[in-house]
Formats: C-alpha cells, structure tokens, sequence
C-alpha cells in the first residue's frame, strides 16, 4: 500500500486521530500501517517479547511506556523477533536502544528517543487494552498509517 499520512488526513479528516509530533524514526521502514495491537508496561518490556512472540500479520505493536525516558523497551533483539513474525512496525512511548542496528531492519519503529539501559523483566502490564498518548486514543483493531510526517489513526481501514 502507498500512501502519504497528510493526504490521508487530508481525505479522511475529522474521522482520524493525529498523534503529537513527539516521535523519532528508528526503523529502516519510514513508513508502515496496519492494524494496531497494545501493550501497557511501565519500564518492563515482558509483555513486549510476549506480543512480538505472537504472529504479527501485518499488525503495528502500540506500546504505551509511560513515556519512561529511563530505559529502553525494544532493542535489536526484540525488533528481529517482530521481524520474523511478520508484525509491520512498533510504536513505543517511551525508548529504544540498539539504534545502529536498527536503522538497518525492515521494521516500521518510532519512539520518544534512545536509552542505552534495558528494561526489567518482571511481567508487569497489560495487552490487548485502549491506552491513550500523544492526544490519540489506540485501541486494539484500529488501523494506524505512519510515516516521516507522523502518525494516524482510524477506527477502520482507509483508502489510500
């Protein structure tokens, strides 16, 4: 699919949310879409590496981290494992790490910024629940479009 998130929103306005223009591209993929799936840890990337374990069909990974700038919940280990399992891109309000050999994976991936340490691994949070962040609501299903412009959402798939 080809598409330019400003023409999106220009075509589809009011019925998408746009994200605040708070996040960094990390990934080789600029842009990606699909249909969205959540996680909500605070500093704990468990519930991370159990979602991208999972089959990724194309789906984008929204991962609310509290907007945490005191560790990082994805690394290159965590984006090969989405890679494999097909998932379209991972959004992270809060860090990642690993950020050279990230630029190099075909992995959609924006964050707040980088942060050398790695989370704890203590399985705290929640999957497949709405969070909320950048003045957008996420909930799981909704269809989000990403690109160097920014990030979008709808409750359901649009035309490019």
């Amino acid at each position: 699919m080809t598409y330019a998130t400003a023409d999106l929103c220009d075509r589809h306005e009011p019925g998408v949310q746009v994200a605040e223009p708070l996040f960094r591209d990390f990934g080789g993929s600029a842009a990606f879409a699909g249909p969205v799936a959540t996680v909500r840890a605070l500093e704990d990337n468990t519930l991370v590496r159990e979602a991208l374990e999972t089959p990724g069909e194309g789906r984008v990974l929204v991962v609310d981290g509290g907007g945490s700038r005191r560790c990082a919940l994805l690394g290159d280990r965590l984006a090969s494992v989405a890679l494999d399992n097909e998932w379209a891109g991972v959004i992270i309000y809060g860090c990642v790490r690993d950020t050279s050999a990230l630029k190099s994976m075909a992995l959609g991936i924006k964050a707040l910024e980088a942060c050398p340490r790695r989370s704890r691994k203590l399985g705290h949070g929640e999957r497949d629940v709405t969070v909320a962040f950048a003045g957008v609501r996420f909930e799981p299903g909704a269809h989000l479009y990403a690109d160097g412009d920014g990030i979008i959402v709808s409750a359901s798939a649009i035309e490019a």
